[in-house]
């Protein structure tokens, strides 16, 4: 979609704001021709009833004037807001309909950005555009039309100075709207990197890298600080050049409107309405130069957005698939699965074989990178297979509505995020249609209705930003329950449970066991505790499948999950 469709909505605001811009160039246009007759026959011949009237004249048309000005400026910021808003708004639905793997490759500063600093560009130029860009070259070629009315000799002079000007104006253009570019890239830099301190500013303290961030932020800032340095001054040129030049010009026009006068061609009010003129050029060219400057960055923050809108989301549907049931358990079947994250050089999964009956419980385990949160990732459609396919119920994920397939599936991701409101507010993620009952029937299974209901509140408790306000097994058992108050058909904990003590652990896990729908569940963990008593266990390492049975198997034949159990255990019988 063109970013000028969410235009569309605003045809009569773009229309009458140049409109009324033109009708008070017409009348800035006649002033110097009303001032003229003032000298020339008012003021030359003493008439004060001539000088008055016309001097009235002169007030009508400035309001007038004034009138149609406010009036264009009101068209004009109502049609720049609102452009703006809707682009916020179109920018945050794309953001939401693309998959991960276009947010990894964008980087979430660089959205930012777009989402901020870009709009609010696009929006002041927008603003500059429909007042300026039609009035400006208007009194500019309207002035020197009714300077040649005047006198035809003496009018040589702009024909002359107004090529000069517009070579230069656009010039200068030309060469900043790229360079414009790349500040808003430079910017994005620097956005990530702020971003990068803040998410990890504990981290950073704890191993005294304060000053090694504040040298890379430095260096990142004053690229940054160079780049628009360079353009500044290169923009900087447009005024300097543009007075000078007219200034030449008005010397010229003096020298050549005094010969005229003398010769007994022109007359005093004449010379003065032709200096008039040469002054509304100048301050006429001095906007348009500031308005193609900002016109120049909103074009160049337009692109920056385009960019985004014309990207598609990896995830098509491809072919059609009968509907989801929506009760009982699924079966999930992994059919030679291989997985590459873009530009992740060697495979994340490969060759992955398993089916998930339904009901059974999943473990999976493996070292750090071994590509646990990737398989399960797969399963809501978070990412794509590269090859093989993931089935649910038999038919290919790629081949289900994505509404259709995640509401049959509750997953809890490694890390809790939690949003500001209540807690009831949060657990209604998981099903807004859910009853007051449901909520704490969840909270129960999830363990967490014990601190819930100790709280003054209850499930009306206030969560802050990001679940500030609660410790980090709490926010990861309300995650768990706001998965559970779904009542999924597949049921994802990925790794969630770290932040919780053995023994909260292991009534959780009895609690999902003895659930009433018997969700089909996966449970990614470190711990072997966590996963024994499930059905099956897959072991992974570095990417592939090194094991697969229960715990009782896996403890005969596969090392890599003997070395995990032993070494678990080994440090609780130390400790």
């Amino acid at each position: 979609m063109n970013i000028l469709s969410y235009l569309k909505g605003y045809k009569k605001e773009c229309f009458l704001s140049p409109l009324f811009k033109l009708l008070e160039a017409c009348f800035d246009l006649t002033v110097p021709l009303v001032m003229a007759a003032i000298i020339n026959k008012g003021i030359a011949r003493h008439d004060s009833e001539y000088i008055l009237r016309y001097g009235g004249v002169l007030i009508l048309l400035a309001l007038v004037g004034l009138t149609c000005s406010i009036t264009a400026q009101y068209f004009a910021a109502k049609a720049a807001v609102g452009f703006a808003a809707k682009l916020r708004h179109g920018l945050f639905a794309k953001i939401e309909s693309i998959s991960f793997r276009e947010m990894d490759e964008i980087g979430t500063s660089t959205m930012i950005t777009r989402m901020t600093s870009d709009i609010n560009q696009i929006q002041s130029g927008t603003n500059m555009v429909l007042r300026l860009l039609l009035r400006s070259p208007f009194i500019v070629f309207g002035a020197m039309v009714m300077s040649f009315t005047v006198d035809v000799k003496a009018a040589v002079v702009f024909a002359i100075v107004i090529p000069l000007l517009a070579i230069v104006v656009f010039g200068i253009m030309l060469i900043t709207m790229p360079l414009y570019r790349k500040v808003q890239e430079k910017l994005d830099h620097v956005l990530g990197r702020v971003r990068q301190n803040l998410t990890g500013v504990r981290v950073i303290r704890a191993f005294h890298k304060e000053q090694d961030e504040i040298t890379r932020f430095s260096d990142e800032n004053n690229a940054l600080t160079r780049m628009q340095l360079m353009v500044g001054r290169i923009s900087a040129l447009t005024n300097p050049v543009t007075y000078v030049m007219i200034n030449v010009a008005l010397v010229l026009l003096l020298w050549k409107g005094a010969v005229r006068i003398d010769s007994g061609h022109i007359l005093q009010g004449d010379m003065v309405a032709l200096v008039n003129y040469m002054s509304q050029i100048l301050v006429e060219l001095i906007k348009m130069a500031n308005c193609i400057v900002l016109a120049t960055k909103a074009v160049a923050c337009g692109k920056r957005l385009q960019s985004v809108f014309d990207m598609d989301s990896s995830l098509k549907i491809e072919g059609e698939a009968e509907p989801l049931q929506q009760d009982g358990a699924a079966a999930v079947t992994f059919d030679h699965v291989t997985m590459s994250y873009q530009g992740g050089g060697d495979a994340a999964l490969e060759n992955l074989n398993f089916e998930a009956k339904p009901g059974q419980t999943i473990g999976i385990i493996g070292g750090t990178g071994s590509g646990k949160s990737t398989l399960v990732n797969l399963i809501p459609r978070f990412y794509d297979v590269s090859e093989g396919a993931v089935l649910i119920d038999g038919q290919d994920v790629r081949s289900l509505p994505l509404d259709d397939l995640r509401q049959s599936v509750g997953i809890v991701m490694q890390k809790a995020v939690l949003f500001q409101g209540t807690i009831y507010d949060n657990i209604l993620w998981g099903n807004e249609d859910a009853t007051e009952e449901e909520v704490i029937q969840a909270l129960k299974d999830a363990q967490a209705w014990e601190f819930v209901s100790a709280k003054e509140q209850g499930i009306y408790t206030k969560v802050e930003q990001g679940g500030r306000n609660l410790s980090g097994g709490q926010k990861q058992r309300l995650s768990i329950a706001r998965a559970l108050v779904r009542r999924p058909r597949i049921l994802i904990l990925d790794d969630s449970t770290s932040a919780l003590d053995y023994a909260t652990d292991a009534k959780l896990r009895k609690a999902i066991r003895e659930l009433t729908y018997h969700p089909t569940t996966f449970i990614v963990s470190q711990r072997t505790s966590s996963i024994c008593y499930a059905d099956e266990i897959i072991v992974l390492d570095d990417g592939e499948v090194v094991g697969i049975g229960n715990h009782e198997q896996l403890m005969e034949q596969c090392p890599v999950y003997q070395e995990i159990h032993q070494s678990q255990f080994q440090d609780r019988k130390e400790a």
